[in-house]
């Protein structure tokens, strides 16, 4: 299969050991959210039960991730996505299956006008994470950049 025939959640396990390791399922991944869960498995739960703060914060990075190149992959050609920077807030005790759920914080034309000029662009991508009943157990920032290839 090629890339251009893979969905972004194939390319991302195909291309992210990580994501493939959590066996994290991609629901939705478009320009204007992705949509990711993370199953309740024993094997990656903390000390009390519930998902590892690891696995949750993977969970949103990846989330980020899948927004981005749903966003963006489009100027894959000329530039690479890369994280810059990640903060994330533990609100309640997650347990069993985590959900995140990205969106942009800016728009996308901005972005690629930015990169358009001959610059760096930053951009962040917000993520919430909530347990099956809706309760959000934490949020999360992750500031993206499309570095320019040479």
């Amino acid at each position: 299969m090629s890339a251009d025939q893979m969905s972004i959640g194939e390319m991302l396990a195909a291309t992210v050991p990580m994501a493939r390791t959590l066996n994290l399922e991609f629901l939705e991944t478009s320009p204007e959210r992705a949509v990711l869960s993370l199953p309740d498995q024993a094997e990656y739960h903390n000390h009390v039960g519930g998902p590892h703060a690891g696995a949750m914060f993977t969970l949103g990075e990846s989330a980020s991730g899948a927004i981005v190149l749903a966003a963006f992959g489009d100027q894959l050609s000329r530039a690479v996505p890369l994280a810059v920077s990640a903060e994330i807030s533990y609100r309640k005790l997650a347990m069993g299956a985590v959900t995140a759920t990205a969106t942009l914080g800016r728009p996308a034309a901005e972005v690629v006008a930015q990169l358009d000029a001959g610059e760096r662009p930053e951009f962040p991508v917000a993520i919430a994470l909530q347990r099956a009943d809706g309760a959000v157990t934490g949020e999360m920032t992750v500031v993206w950049t499309l570095r320019p290839n040479s």
